[in-house]
């Protein structure tokens, strides 16, 4: 079975940009909701409303992969799956680690689509004794000691932290120490990696504060319209205008 550790995806080499390498978990997504209900075929403008791109950008995509589709008929659903999952590496078995296992940790660990998606939870690691041997989603958790020869032993290359921010660096460098080259973080701190580890982080805490300040925005600007002065009384009514149509250089109280 083939394994993180000596097999890395194709897309560096083939000069993929990474704004591109974002974007193609989206097509995915999409393509394979079209394949669940048996899409045979889907035009560049369908796929990228699907995505939430514009189809340009879609088609300038899908040249990176070789991918032009054929005029009038679109891109065949099933072929695009399997080209996009192979440029991803996701055509192979990705064995990933969960360190720190409290509630975000036992939810990543029962999340059911990373068997789907290529990957499979190889162990969940928690510094906490009282955890170990503890059954989270059918996985028993076992302790941190026990870190490196996890990893060793289920040639891992991809570690999950969700441990609380003042673990998570000490983590990380552990992680590194023993393998791991890609890291995805959900602690709310930002780690310091070597050359040649990746680091993908994702912080609810930031994302909804995002979104707070659009909401804000938005409250602004709806409340800067009700408050907009007409332009009629801008200019002043008929009964606050001068004998000849101009208003009174000092208005009435």
């Amino acid at each position: 079975m083939a394994t993180g550790r000596t097999h890395r995806p194709a897309t560096r080499s083939r000069g993929i940009p990474e704004a591109t390498v974002a974007r193609l978990p989206l097509y995915l997504r999409a393509l394979t909701a079209l394949s669940e209900r048996s899409v045979p075929t889907v035009s560049s403008e369908e796929l990228a409303a699907a995505a939430g791109v514009n189809s340009a950008k879609l088609r300038k995509d899908f040249s990176y992969l070789g991918s032009y589709g054929t005029r009038g008929v679109g891109y065949d659903v099933e072929y695009l799956v399997y080209q996009i999952s192979r440029e991803l590496g996701l055509t192979q078995d990705w064995p990933v680690v969960i360190v720190g296992i409290g509630n975000l940790g036992a939810a990543l660990a029962n999340y059911g689509g990373f068997a789907s998606r290529g990957f499979r939870v190889a162990a969940l690691i928690d510094a906490d004794p009282h955890m170990a041997g503890k059954p989270v989603a059918g996985i028993p958790v076992q302790h941190t000691d026990e870190l490196e020869r996890i990893i060793q032993d289920n040639g891992v290359s991809i570690g999950v932290i969700a441990t609380p921010a003042g673990a998570a660096q000490q983590v990380c460098d552990r992680l590194v120490a023993a393998g791991v080259t890609s890291i995805l973080n959900f602690a709310p701190t930002v780690l310091s990696v070597p050359d040649g580890v990746d680091v993908r982080k994702v912080d609810l805490s930031i994302e909804l504060q995002i979104l707070a300040f659009h909401e804000q925005r938005k409250a602004g600007e709806e409340a800067a319209g009700e408050t907009a002065v007409p332009a009629a009384a801008k200019r002043g009514d008929s009964a606050d205008q001068g004998p000849d149509g101009d208003v009174p250089a000092v208005m009435p109280a």
